[in-house]
């Protein structure tokens, strides 16, 4: 069956020929019907010569207008693609002066015709990559002949360990950030995930970019995302899932989605086989962690939060707090007592620190 070339990317091509040699052209079907023309008014007509030469695989010139059905004088070539003609190209005028763009318009027609037929491919691609990937991270792999197939047909063997590395744009912070640029961190993180030569590659809406990457390859491509998330600290979050077969990578997901649940003050990656309390935090039932957190912080306002953050990041020293919150010592001592006050909890005593800091880690995990 010869290959047929769609209307739209037809009329695409006689457009740019006209462009390079300023006549009318036109395609002919192998049935002699103009389905694309820079003279619209001719679209579904009948074109005699175009019917002859995808019968015969012959050019065929036209000296005078109307002296066949439907043919101006010109030039008519077959356009063979894939060994077979599929269609005929008509180039109005003097065949004395169009002849020498015949064979320009057959080139300029095929490097058109692969170049659409890449971005097809490639579009088609995407969407089987990202279907693919939806239904691992759901676990949506049973009974899924399609997802079987398309791995198959990759070379990608469903046992092998990989990792899940979730990236999130935090829309919070990004809204209130002057220097956000959407189109560029895509442009970073897509620029990231290319690097490591992964195809698995997608977008989850509304605002996570997932990679799957074979387990063994991670600490090789490690700094990447480090430097991504160093250099976009104020816009995303990474997290990094565990190593586990594509039969099971939904696990890889929701470890990676937990790692991101445990980034605590300025910290913007983690990975989940590098957490020890938050493995914890991440297991306890919603009832339980809301009790805790009214135990303990709820009555805390927003800054009072962000103070003992701060003081905790810093190994609980006064001194570094207050260069970091631009305090003086003696103000920074009433507030954490403050604290201790409101809550039951010293946060200057280890023990009771101990208590706050969990809570703080549980409730931004929440």
């Amino acid at each position: 069956m010869p290959h047929t070339i769609q209307r739209t990317v037809a009329q695409q091509i006689v457009e740019a020929v006209k462009d390079v040699c300023n006549h009318d052209i036109n395609f002919i079907d192998t049935n002699g019907i103009i389905f694309a023309s820079t003279n619209q008014k001719r679209i579904g007509d009948y074109h005699e010569i175009g019917h002859k030469v995808a019968q015969s695989g012959e050019g065929i010139e036209v000296e005078t207008d109307n002296s066949f059905l439907g043919t101006n004088k010109g030039v008519n070539i077959p356009f063979v693609y894939q060994g077979e003609i599929c269609a005929v190209i008509g180039i109005t005028g003097s065949p004395e002066q169009v002849r020498k763009y015949a064979y320009l318009s057959q080139k300029l027609t095929t490097l058109i015709l692969r170049e659409h037929e890449l971005d097809t491919y490639e579009r088609t691609q995407k969407t089987q990559i990202n279907h693919v990937i939806r239904k691992l991270i759901h676990n949506g792999y049973a009974n899924q002949p399609y997802v079987t197939e398309f791995l198959k047909s990759h070379q990608i063997c469903i046992e092998t360990d990989y990792r899940t590395i979730l990236i999130k744009i935090d829309t919070h912070t990004a809204s209130e950030n002057a220097a956000f640029n959407a189109a560029s961190i895509e442009k970073n993180i897509y620029h990231a995930f290319e690097q490591t030569s992964s195809a698995l590659y997608t977008f989850n809406y509304p605002n996570e970019y997932i990679l799957l990457l074979e387990g063994r390859e991670f600490q090789r491509w490690r700094y990447l995302f480090e430097l991504l998330a160093k250099k976009n600290a104020w816009n995303i979050k990474i997290g990094v899932g565990n190593s586990m077969p594509l039969s099971k990578l939904h696990y890889s997901y929701k470890a990676a989605k937990l790692a991101i649940n445990s980034l605590f003050g300025e910290e913007h990656m983690a990975v989940y086989d590098e957490l020890d309390l938050e493995l914890l935090l991440g297991n306890i039932t919603g009832d339980v962690k809301e009790y805790f957190l009214e135990k303990t912080i709820q009555v805390l306002s927003a800054d009072e939060k962000e103070l003992l953050k701060i003081y905790f990041s810093t190994n609980m020293s006064l001194k570094e707090t207050c260069e970091q919150l631009y305090l003086h010592k003696n103000t920074l001592q009433y507030k954490l007592d403050k604290i201790g006050k409101e809550t039951g909890f010293n946060p200057r005593k280890f023990k009771e620190a101990v208590i706050l800091y969990t809570a703080l880690k549980m409730n931004s995990m929440m």
